[in-house]
């Protein structure tokens, strides 16, 4: 009786777990959402859309792209921390939220252990952006503008304590410039009125203003990178327009809320590092003024990490606040 009782126990408990190995095996079972904390027309929302377009082939289910803005991020991203772990909720997240946020906002709703990483899918060194309107054409000119009569500067950010209100302050603080911060809520808003010259500067990731730069609405003066950008060879790094050691850099990745099954992790990122390698999304990301770039879960785990404590010392360093 007791060997009987035993097989049936062990019976019993192959039969339990076969359906959620058979879950994994069968995702995705309906359509796929992937959250994107932040206005439409922004980086994030330019790239969740390319990647969204893609992963609906490879996935043979709708991939769904829902903008969730607002708090700087904290209301898309908490939001998919707590949503489902089974892979039908998805975060595409900007670097500036992610590690930046952790370090910035005391009554923070969620925490970067609420996710588990799945693929990092580009990197953009951030571009120095000015309305058309402004008399400048170079970063020499710009920052002489500003210091003449103590002008300074009114730069636009996607938020309060997001990278490119921090870009803006080491900016401020590199070139001895004046600079008044103006919060937006996503990086749309910000270019309608960079345009109209409501503000003079926008320090962000290329895809946000490229297009409105090639159609002469706005001046790019400056790559903040360590090398010029091919898809826009004419436009200097920093260093090259007399303001070295001036860099910032986002990057941008999909996470799954934390105790997502693994075979799901794995499958949503051999669909990702498929689409990263592929000829049309590089040519892509080439037009959008970036860079494509993979990382798989376990590396961008250990990059987040490195991050993390990476932003918060830059956050410190730079007394940005959430005020």
């Amino acid at each position: 009786m007791k060997i009987s009782a035993l097989r049936v126990a062990a019976t019993l408990a192959l039969t339990l777990t076969q359906p959620a190995v058979a879950a994994d095996n069968d995702y995705p079972r309906r359509p796929v959402t992937i959250v994107v904390p932040s206005s439409p027309a922004g980086s994030t929302d330019i790239v969740a859309r390319l990647l969204g377009e893609q992963l609906t082939k490879g996935l043979g289910q709708p991939v769904i792209v829902e903008n969730r803005p607002g708090a700087s991020g904290n209301i898309g991203t908490e939001y998919v921390a707590r949503a489902p772990a089974d892979g039908y909720t998805l975060l595409l997240q900007y670097s500036g939220y992610h590690v930046g946020n952790p370090a910035l906002f005391k009554d923070i709703r969620w925490k970067p252990a609420d996710f588990a990483p799945v693929a990092l899918v580009m990197r953009a060194p951030h571009v120095i952006a000015v309305s058309g309107k402004l008399p400048v054409n170079s970063l020499a000119e710009l920052i002489a503008y500003a210091k003449k009569d103590n002008r300074g500067l009114f730069y636009a950010s996607s938020g309060n304590g997001s990278i490119q209100h921090i870009a803006g302050e080491m900016f401020g603080s590199a070139a001895g410039v004046p600079m008044t911060h103006v919060p937006y809520k996503g990086a749309g808003p910000v270019v309608a009125d960079l345009i109209s010259g409501q503000v003079d500067m926008f320090i962000t990731t290329p895809p946000s203003v490229i297009s409105q730069v090639r159609a002469g609405k706005l001046k790019a003066l400056a790559y903040a990178g360590s090398m010029r950008n091919p898809s826009m060879p004419e436009v200097p790094t920093t260093a090259q327009a007399g303001l070295a050691g001036y860099e910032v850099e986002s990057w941008f990745a999909v996470f799954a809320p934390a105790k997502t099954p693994r075979p799901v992790i794995d499958k949503l990122a051999d669909q990702l590092r498929k689409i990263v390698a592929s000829d049309g999304y590089r040519k892509q990301m080439d037009e959008q003024g970036a860079f494509a770039a993979f990382m798989g879960p376990d590396e961008l785990g250990q990059f987040v990490d490195q991050e993390l404590a990476t932003w918060a010392r830059v956050i410190r360093d730079s007394n940005v606040t959430t005020q």
